[in-house]
């Protein structure tokens, strides 16, 4: 076949000239008149055009229940996701209705059960250093520092012992400790090497007075021997500052006695030079009250040092 010269001729006139004609030819489709199949779009009645606005409708309505159960689905979902938070909340804050019970209905601490397999902390044990005692402070010259005199043992002017009543007059201190002493005192004091006698003088109503005299030594065992080799010696009294002299010539009561490194004395009688008898109790009375007096206050010093050595002073 040649393709320069052959094929149907479109131009007019002529047979095999004319072109097809579509609007009246049986063989062509009427797309107006047949029978609609179900589902299919509506075209209008003898219309070859689809009906646009039915279209447009149908779709507005389909996208209006979209909207509509994605709205329901959101709500839903809100109300499932804040029923889970409640539950975790309550779940989270205890929801046993026991631990909402008023406190007095609570278990008392005796019901609470304890963890006795645990072991308890253990500690070390530890015993703390007995404190120092006193008598140690004033039983050697080596711990016993603190200052000493007259105005340390006997610092008040007046001292009350009971019912009785007693003015301090002269005091007195002397290396010199035999000649602080009569009759075997003196070689007891100076023999156990004394290192000095400290003496006060004291009165008390009806015409009493009554001297002490503390004899210091180096160490305990001094004192004691010095208080215990006295038989028949005394101290001196001491008279000056409103003590007229006594126990010169007249006989007076006497007493003796030791603590740590010292060892103490009385005399006491009458400022009117008669003798003391058995029946005059208030002679025996001072003698004894002076005595207790001075016992005291080598207890308190020896008391005070032992304090301020607990105490790093």
């Amino acid at each position: 076949m040649s393709f320069g010269q052959g094929g149907p001729q479109w131009g007019p006139g002529g047979s095999g000239s004319q072109p097809p004609e579509w609007g009246s030819n049986p063989r062509q489709p009427d797309w107006g008149t047949g029978p609609q199949q179900p589902g299919a779009p509506e075209w209008g009645p003898g219309s070859r055009t689809p009906d646009w606005a039915a279209l447009a409708d149908a779709s507005e309505s389909r996208a209006r229940r979209r909207k509509w159960l994605m709205i329901g689905a959101g709500a839903l979902a809100t109300v499932a996701i804040g029923a889970v938070v409640a539950i975790a909340v309550v779940s989270a804050n205890g929801g046993d209705k026991a631990s909402d019970k008023p406190s007095d209905q609570l278990p008392a601490t005796a019901d609470i059960p304890s963890d006795t397999t645990r072991p308890g902390p253990s500690f070390a044990a530890t015993t703390p250093p007995p404190p120092p005692d006193p008598k140690d402070y004033v039983s050697s010259a080596k711990k016993d520092t603190a200052p000493l005199g007259a105005d340390t043992l006997f610092p008040a002017a007046k001292i009350t012992m009971g019912d009785h009543v007693y003015t301090k007059g002269p005091t007195r201190s002397t290396p010199s400790c035999g000649s602080a002493a009569h009759g075997d005192l003196g070689p007891a004091l100076d023999g156990n090497h004394c290192t000095r006698v400290i003496r006060a003088t004291y009165t008390a109503g009806g015409g009493v007075a009554v001297t002490v005299g503390v004899a210091v030594f180096d160490v305990e065992a001094q004192a004691t021997k010095a208080a215990q080799q006295t038989d028949k010696g005394n101290v001196v009294s001491l008279s000056g500052s409103g003590a007229p002299a006594f126990c010169t010539t007249a006989v007076c009561r006497s007493t003796s006695n030791s603590y740590g490194r010292y060892a103490y004395f009385t005399i006491a009688g009458f400022t009117s030079g008669n003798d003391v008898t058995k029946k005059d109790t208030a002679v025996f009375a001072a003698g004894d009250d002076l005595a207790e007096y001075t016992f005291r206050q080598i207890i308190h010093r020896g008391e005070a040092q032992a304090s301020a050595a607990a105490n790093g002073q």
